[in-house]
C-alpha cells in the first residue's frame, strides 16, 4: 500500500495510544485524511515523505477555550491589572463594535497563531453577538475553512445586561427566545457529525452571571435534542463564586446541577474554585473543564485543582483563553504553564511534561467529545500531527527524554502542524501566503477599535 504522507525518521512518536506507545525512530502514516499506520523500522511508501530527524512527533494539540476576538484588543493598557469582573466591564465597550469583518480577520490570525504553536483542533467561545453584526459565527468558521483548521465553534450567548444585574452594556444581548433560535438555526447550517468532521458547533451561553437561569436550562433541552456539546465559563474566580451565593442561593457547582448542565455532554472553562466534593461529582457526571492557566494568573483567578479533577475522572484540556487576558495563544506555552502550575500546587511530582500532553491532546479530545479521533495517533484516527524540533541551544544536553526536554526546555514552537493530512505549518512557516495581508487588515482593526477607548 502507497500511503499519501508519512512522517519518518522521528527521534521519538508519542503516539497517546491506549498503551501510550513512544517509538524511538518512529513513523505515522496518513492516508485520506485519516492515519493509515504507526510503526517503527522501515517505513512504508508514500506519496509524500516529511523527515522529522531529530524531532518529537505527537498528535495535533487540542484548544478547548477561546474567545478569538480577543486579540482585537491584545495588551491594551487600561486594562491589564483588573480581576474578571472590571476587566470586562471595561472591555465590553470596545467589543461591542465586532462585525463580520473584524471577526473574520481576528479568527484567521488567531487560528493561524495556533497553528505555530502547534494546535490542529480549536474551539471558540463566540458569546458577544452586537446587534445588527451580522452573522459572527459564520464568519468566524469561513476564516478555519480557508486556513485548513479543524474548528468547534461555539454558538455563546448573553441576556443579562447591566439593567438586568448582569455585565454587558444592553446593545450586545439579546432576549432568550432569539438565542435559542439563533443556535438551533447555527447547528443546522454548520455541524458536521461526519467521523473526521471538519466543523462542528456547541451550544455555549456565557456564564452564569451573563444569561437566565431559564435560558442555562432550555439551552440544556435543547443541545440534549440537537445532540451537541455544551459550554460555559464555570467557578472561574472567588467573584464568581460570591455571585452565584448571591444571586441564586448556592455555589456555581449546586447551579450546573439545578440547571441540567451536570452530564457528559458539558464542559466548562476555567474550573478554578471546586471544593473537594464539587471535584467528586463533577467527575461522576463526567463532565470536561478546559484549564487556562495563563489567564487564570493574569486575572489573578486562582491555581485550578488540575491533579484533583484529572484523578477523580475529570476530562481535563487545556485552553488558552482569549487573547486579552492570555494575551499570547500559545499551546506549548501553555501546556507547559499547566506542568509548572501542578508542580507548585500539588509537589514537584505531580506536574511531569506528559501529564500536560495528556491534557493538551487526549483532554481535549474528551472535552470535545472526539475520543479515539483526535488528539491521538493510531490507526483510523484523523490525521492530524504536529512536528517538534528538538533542536539547538534551547535543547542542547537534553538528550534522556524527548518529551520531558520538549516542555521543560525551548520555548518551542512547531516545525510541521499537519491537518487532516494537510500542511498547514511546514518548517515553522504558515503555508498560506495570506499572513502579511491579514496582519496589516487585522493592525487596521485594532486601532480602529482601540480608538473606541
Amino acid at each position: 500500500m502507497t500511503h499519501d504522507l508519512v512522517i519518518i525518521n522521528a527521534r521519538c512518536v508519542a503516539t497517546l495510544d491506549d498503551a501510550r506507545r513512544e517509538l524511538a525512530g518512529g513513523w505515522v502514516a496518513i492516508t485520506d485524511g485519516l492515519v493509515s499506520g504507526v510503526g517503527d523500522g522501515a517505513p512504508p511508501a508514500a506519496t509524500e515523505l516529511i523527515d522529522a530527524s531529530g524531532c518529537l512527533v505527537t498528535p495535533g494539540l487540542v484548544n478547548t477555550h477561546h474567545h478569538l476576538y480577543q486579540n482585537l484588543t491584545r495588551a491594551f493598557p487600561p486594562m491589564t491589572d483588573k480581576p474578571l469582573f472590571g476587566w470586562l466591564q471595561s472591555l465590553y465597550p470596545l467589543w461591542r463594535s465586532i462585525d463580520t469583518e473584524s471577526v473574520y480577520v481576528s479568527a484567521w490570525v488567531g487560528l493561524a497563531e495556533l497553528a505555530l504553536s502547534g494546535c490542529t483542533t480549536s474551539t471558540d467561545h463566540l458569546y458577544l453577538h452586537p446587534h445588527g453584526a451580522g452573522d459572527l459565527l459564520g464568519a468566524e468558521i469561513h476564516a478555519a475553512r480557508d486556513l485548513g483548521m479543524r474548528f468547534h465553534p461555539t454558538r455563546g450567548s448573553m441576556s443579562l445586561s447591566e439593567k438586568d444585574g448582569g455585565l454587558p452594556p444592553d446593545d450586545v444581548v439579546s432576549d432568550d427566545d432569539s438565542i435559542l433560535v439563533a443556535c438551533e438555526a447555527a447547528v443546522a447550517a454548520h455541524h458536521d457529525r461526519s467521523f473526521g468532521a471538519m466543523t462542528r458547533v456547541a451550544l455555549a451561553p456565557c456564564s452564569p452571571f451573563s444569561v437566565t437561569e431559564d435560558l442555562m436550562v432550555r439551552t440544556a433541552e435543547l443541545a440534549e435534542r440537537l445532540d451537541v456539546r455544551l459550554h460555559t465559563h464555570f467557578a472561574e474566580n472567588a467573584e464568581d463564586d460570591e455571585f452565584s451565593l448571591a444571586t441564586f442561593g448556592c455555589r456555581p457547582m449546586e447551579y450546573l446541577e439545578r440547571t441540567g448542565w451536570c452530564t457528559d455532554r458539558t464542559w466548562v472553562a476555567h474550573c478554578v474554585m471546586p471544593n473537594d466534593d464539587e471535584i467528586k461529582r463533577l467527575g461522576a457526571a463526567g463532565v470536561g473543564a478546559a484549564h487556562c492557566p495563563s489567564s487564570n494568573m493574569i486575572l489573578a483567578s486562582g491555581m485550578a485543582p488540575v491533579v484533583d479533577l484529572r484523578a477523580a475522572g475529570v476530562r481535563v484540556g487545556l485552553g488558552v483563553d482569549g487573547s486579552s487576558s492570555a494575551d499570547s495563544a500559545s499551546m506549548w506555552l501553555e501546556a507547559r504553564q499547566a506542568m509548572l502550575l501542578a508542580k507548585l500546587r500539588d509537589g514537584a511530582d505531580a506536574g511531569t511534561a506528559r501529564m500536560a500532553l495528556e491534557i493538551a491532546t487526549l483532554g481535549g479530545a474528551g472535552c470535545l467529545g472526539r475520543d479515539g479521533e483526535i488528539g491521538t495517533l493510531q490507526v483510523g484516527a484523523v490525521g492530524d500531527v504536529t512536528v517538534w524540533s528538538l533542536d539547538g541551544p534551547s535543547f542542547a544536553g537534553a538528550v534522556a527524554d524527548p518529551i520531558e526536554a520538549w516542555l521543560r526546555c525551548g520555548p518551542a514552537a512547531a516545525r510541521d502542524t499537519i491537518v487532516h493530512g494537510r500542511s498547514i505549518v511546514r518548517n515553522a512557516m504558515l503555508v498560506s501566503d495570506r499572513l502579511g495581508e491579514m496582519l496589516t487588515e487585522h493592525d487596521v482593526l485594532s486601532r480602529k477599535i482601540q480608538r473606541l477607548a
